[in-house]
């Protein structure tokens, strides 16, 4: 039997460039940045005190009632936005006769943390001096908010959005940290092609810009710490780089196979060609020096699509704006591609809108897909300080025009997860 081909038939995002696709887009196309300091909490005692915030936005935007949503954590609700973009934009709900064939995959990260709640209830536990557990749970009973609780789990975003949308096929979620967006998209697209599903919603959501997240993120020098110059923060492959900006966000699309979509009439962005995922099965915060898991993701991509790396003309990369994972990256697109490597652009938008962790990699994929469609390579910005252990072609700075069939989109997450996917150009 002849696998089935997957396409993308809708988009939907929002992230600390915008509210919706066509927005994020010009923005990325004039290298703008949505870094700046952080609002969402006091961050002045923090080592990092700026972040990429998702601005001005609010789920009633999207029709949907406040009083229905009051509980809802930040990513969930995020989710529900993009997720109705994605929907509408592909019209996708008028052709679906069996719900069964319509399933939900993302990569989804926890919920709101909220740590001064259990601070309070270890207080009232150790009043009397030694630790008692009937007051911390007596207290705990008169503060927890059972239905909030619920929503720091995070399969709520996909069980959220097959309820809005009637999907009642597979519905699953993944949390591969920085990868798990696109290993969502990735096993979206194997269901469709193997039959589980005709139409599958997939994509990520996350948001850890919250006292917790930022902790942990600098207790792992993972964020960059230059406050004075917010927009400059991150800066991808640059000799300067020194960490990663947090951002937020929310990105989904709707997979489709092809004979489906295109006897429907619908708008085809591109295909999901080749899907590679790999474990570096080496250590949780660090990546090989040699870059084996990376490497191998992005040849599973290619060979998955039936490509050859000389076919590719694009990489949009995993970028974080840390100094080994710059470095690595390179080195693997120098493995893959040889002698090829210095005629493939790569660039990183992380520069742009920060990292928004597991819901980077769907973003980055809808960046690829329209990239592709207009024929436009979205810069690097903040790229003023050559790297000699990072020699590749970063479109440094600016937009540039050109032709792309093919492209990558890397994401590789604390864990040693790595996803590779190979876009291809709509085939209408």
């Amino acid at each position: 039997m002849q696998r089935r081909r997957v396409v993308v038939t809708g988009i939907g995002m929002i992230n600390p460039m915008g509210h919706d696709a066509a927005t994020v887009w010009d923005g990325l196309q004039a290298g703008k940045s949505g870094v700046a300091y952080t609002t969402l909490f006091d961050a002045s005692g923090f080592p990092t005190k700026i972040s990429a915030e998702v601005k001005n936005w609010d789920l009633a935007h999207s029709g949907e009632s406040a009083e229905r949503t009051a509980r809802l954590g930040r990513h969930t609700k995020f989710a529900i936005g993009a997720a109705q973009q994605a929907v509408d934009d592909s019209g996708v709900l008028d052709s679906i006769t069996d719900p069964v064939r319509f399933g939900v995959y993302l990569g989804s990260g926890e919920g709101n943390q909220d740590f001064s709640t259990f601070s309070t209830m270890m207080t009232a536990a150790i009043a009397g001096g030694d630790y008692n557990a009937s007051k911390f749970i007596a207290k705990g009973l008169e503060l927890l908010d059972p239905a909030k609780e619920l929503e720091q789990e995070p399969n709520m975003p996909a069980a959220h959005l097959a309820t809005l949308f009637n999907a009642q096929g597979p519905n699953m979620n993944c949390l591969t940290a920085c990868a798990a967006s696109s290993q969502a998209v990735g096993e979206a697209t194997e269901m469709i092609r193997r039959g589980d599903a005709d139409v599958m919603l997939a994509g990520g959501t996350h948001s850890m810009i919250h006292p917790f997240g930022v902790t942990g993120f600098n207790l792992l020098t993972a964020l960059s710490e230059s406050n004075d110059e917010p927009t400059k923060a991150s800066r991808p492959f640059d000799r300067l780089r020194n960490g990663f900006v947090l951002g937020e966000g929310s990105a989904m699309v709707i997979l489709e196979d092809l004979e489906r979509a295109t006897q429907r009439g619908a708008t085809i962005y591109g295909e999901v060609a080749g899907y590679g995922t790999t474990a570096d099965a080496y250590r949780i915060t660090d990546i090989p020096p040699d870059g084996h898991g990376g490497i191998a993701a992005m040849r599973m991509a290619i060979a998955d699509a039936g490509l050859n790396p000389t076919d590719i003309q694009y990489v949009n990369a995993h970028g974080t704006s840390t100094t080994v994972n710059d470095k690595v990256e390179s080195l693997a697109c120098h493995e893959v591609f040889g002698q090829h490597a210095a005629k493939v652009p790569v660039s990183s938008t992380k520069s742009m809108m920060g990292h928004l962790i597991a819901a980077a990699g769907a973003t980055e994929m809808i960046v690829c897909l329209l990239a592709m469609r207009d024929s436009v390579l979205p810069p690097t910005i903040n790229y003023e300080n050559p790297d000699p252990a990072c020699d590749l072609d970063y479109v440094p700075n600016e937009a540039r025009p050109s032709e792309i069939k093919y492209a990558l989109n890397n994401s590789f997450g604390f864990g040693g997860q790595n996803v590779t996917l190979c876009l291809s150009r709509s085939p209408q």
